[in-house]
């Protein structure tokens, strides 16, 4: 039926009329208050007003009402009843009318009672809004997912929103998107369920945000509408809630193009605070170390290499030969004590975290001393989200504090969940692999790894795809050996089973070549000695606790100075105490680099009396061998000299 003209612009007007009144409204309990006190609380709820999005104003179109109650906690501020009252604390009432509220200081992050009364009603509003938000789309698709039921009427493989929660909203805390940047990520290898506990509680604005998604969310909405520096110290979130909202409050005017973070490198005299700037990143590799026997490494060892270019260096493959600026990125467990626990491992005593290596340490650490080859194969990402990964990886280096589970919650596991988080890639969202050799074989089969660089060995070596075990480069050294002295051992591991001075007896027969091959083998077995002392000691060590020993008490002493403070390292948060939140701010990192410089020395000082300490401790047949390995060194390098000379070239050191 077709309206007449006047019916037709009337209809028209009272929708305009109605939707013009469809917003938020704060009604002021006036009731038992004084002039001067309905003028104070009114001024806060218009400030509250005008913090808000204008999107989050016109979507919760309701009127809530706002008093003041002597029925409240003592150290409470405010709660949102239902959805639609609000109620504040009466005890804070004389302080915000006679202005005192907004310079008195209070241990709670926003610094003044007038603030955080402010951030309260914030807080509590955006709770109402996440309660009654509705998503139609995404809402629908929910329900659809949540009805599929099987032969017995029962729910098959579905998220743990929908179990018992057939009426539940998809409210903005349910967001998978927010779920994975605020620390509640799938769990992997169980359809989709989150993770119980949030374990970014490290640098945060206020550890309430992980009790539950709602929490988080009102917490994070307090700093977004209130903080100009929440853009640079939670940048994914902000453009998370700017681009939920349509809209941003004021920031500052611009953030930092690096991030802070502390180089876990052993080379304790280099200053471990470190820059990485995004935009030189060239690519994301998945690092893959290759297994071996050891129980805790049978399957390998999953990390992520950043491979970037050196300052001056326009961004591309070149970038790649700039390895002294390639970092890594693995996470481990952090074993406060030299004793490695099966059991202790399964049920997740260790912290994980996420250590940052320079890459030419992990390559020695795998291929010369536990003798396993790298890969390293490139993931297919977009620009924005390799950018993304390293700003995520940077946010987990600085927050996130886990636990480390070798079956279930493993470096491939918090790997997968790094660049799940950090790129938002619809190909990662289902993808589920608990082991490190299993997870590339997985990326591969989605198109996320190029493992053709890996197809010609010799181009994978030549270009830094792959970096092979030392074994067989000492195998190498050995023919060497072979071809020009009369030595009976066939293999070079029997060569390095020999005593240090029956090798001795060879050095002075050695040719230039010779001496070469003999020295770098001098350097294996040395490596050789160092783990099987390490190994002594720490059963020596565990020996001497079980027994209440006290002959281990000073290198006892030494090495748990050692292990508390070198724990900075895998948590770099506790450098920087209470105070700020998120990524560290330029305003921080002169703090950042005097710790962190004073924490190396200690270090470095500490290091070198465990040396002397440990020494006393090892089994005399052991220092004794160590020290031969020592000599041998010490006589191949003169002698090596000594041929470099003779054969015209220049003096080696």
């Amino acid at each position: 039926m077709k309206l007449p003209g006047a019916w037709l612009l009337a209809g028209v007007m009272l929708l305009l009329c109605n939707t013009a009144q469809a917003s938020l409204q704060l009604r002021l309990k006036t009731e038992g208050l004084s002039p001067e006190q309905r003028q104070a609380s009114q001024t806060l709820l218009d400030e509250a007003m005008q913090a808000l999005p204008p999107r989050f104003i016109e979507q919760l179109d309701r009127r809530i009402d706002v008093g003041w109650t002597d029925d409240m906690p003592s150290n409470a501020f405010g709660q949102a009843s239902l959805v639609s009252e609000l109620d504040l604390n009466r005890n804070l009432l004389a302080s915000l009318t006679d202005g005192t509220a907004a310079t008195k200081k209070t241990y709670r992050p926003h610094g003044t009672v007038r603030r955080e009364m402010l951030a309260t009603v914030l807080h509590e509003l955006t709770h109402i809004y996440d309660r009654s938000r509705l998503w139609p789309e995404a809402e629908r698709k929910l329900i659809q997912r949540c009805t599929r039921r099987n032969d017995s009427s029962g729910l098959i493989g579905l998220p743990d929103e929908c179990r018992g929660q057939s009426a539940r909203r998809f409210t903005l805390s349910d967001d998978p998107r927010l779920l994975d940047l605020a620390g509640w990520q799938q769990y992997v290898g169980r359809r989709g369920e989150r993770e119980q506990h949030n374990r970014q509680i490290a640098r945060s604005p206020d550890i309430y945000e992980t009790s539950s998604p709602k929490e988080f969310v009102a917490v994070n909405m307090e700093y977004f509408l209130l903080d100009p520096s929440y853009a640079c110290r939670r940048p994914a979130l902000y453009r998370y809630f700017k681009e939920h909202f349509g809209w941003a409050p004021a920031a500052k005017d611009t953030c930092a193009k690096s991030f802070a973070f502390l180089n876990a490198g052993n080379d304790f005299a280099k200053q471990p605070l470190g820059q990485v700037d995004p935009e030189r990143v060239y690519a994301v590799d998945y690092l893959l170390a290759e297994a071996n026997q050891n129980w805790v490494s049978r399957w390998g060892h999953s990390m992520l290499r950043l491979v970037i270019c050196a300052p001056g260096r326009p961004r591309g493959p070149n970038c790649r030969l700039d390895l002294d600026q390639h970092l890594v990125l693995s996470y481990r467990a952090f074993v406060g004590d030299v004793q490695l626990s099966s059991w202790d491992g399964l049920v997740g005593k260790y912290p994980s975290r996420l250590f940052v290596l320079p890459l030419s340490q992990v390559i020695d650490e795998y291929t010369k001393t536990e003798l396993r080859s790298l890969a390293s194969v490139p993931l297919n990402l977009s620009r924005r989200e390799i950018e993304d990964v390293v700003e995520h990886a940077a946010e987990m280096h600085w927050s996130y504090d886990g636990n480390y589970f070798f079956l279930s919650n493993n470096c491939a596991v918090e790997g997968l969940k790094l660049l799940r988080s950090g790129t938002n890639n619809a190909q990662l969202v289902g993808l589920d692999s608990i082991m490190p050799n299993g997870l590339l074989e997985v990326l591969k089969g989605r198109g996320l790894a190029d493992t053709s660089v890996l197809d010609d060995p010799r181009e994978a070596l030549r270009l830094g795809y792959r970096f092979d075990s030392f074994r067989d480069r000492y195998q190498a050294m050995f023919d060497v050996l072979k071809k020009h002295l009369p030595i009976k051992q066939e293999k070079v591991e029997d060569w390095l089973a020999l005593k240090a001075v029956d090798r001795r007896q060879w050095f002075e027969q050695a040719d230039l070549r010779t001496s070469a091959a003999l020295l770098l083998l001098e350097q294996a077995s040395f490596r050789q000695q160092l783990v099987l002392a390490q190994d002594e000691v720490k059963q020596r060590y565990l020996g001497a606790r079980e027994l209440k020993n006290g002959g281990m008490d000073k290198a006892n002493a030494t090495l748990q100075q050692i292990l508390a403070n070198s724990g900075f390292l895998s948590r770099p948060a506790e450098l920087l105490g209470t105070g700020g939140y998120g990524l560290p701010q330029p305003s921080e990192w002169q703090r950042l680099e005097s710790e962190s410089s004073l924490r190396q020395k200690q270090l470095q000082l500490l290091t070198g009396d465990l040396d002397k300490e440990v020494r006393a401790l090892l089994d005399p047949s052991r220092a004794a061998e160590m020290a031969a390995n020592e000599a041998n060194l010490k006589q191949i390098g003169e002698h090596l000299r000594k041929l470099h000379k003779a054969a015209g070239g220049l003096e080696l050191p």
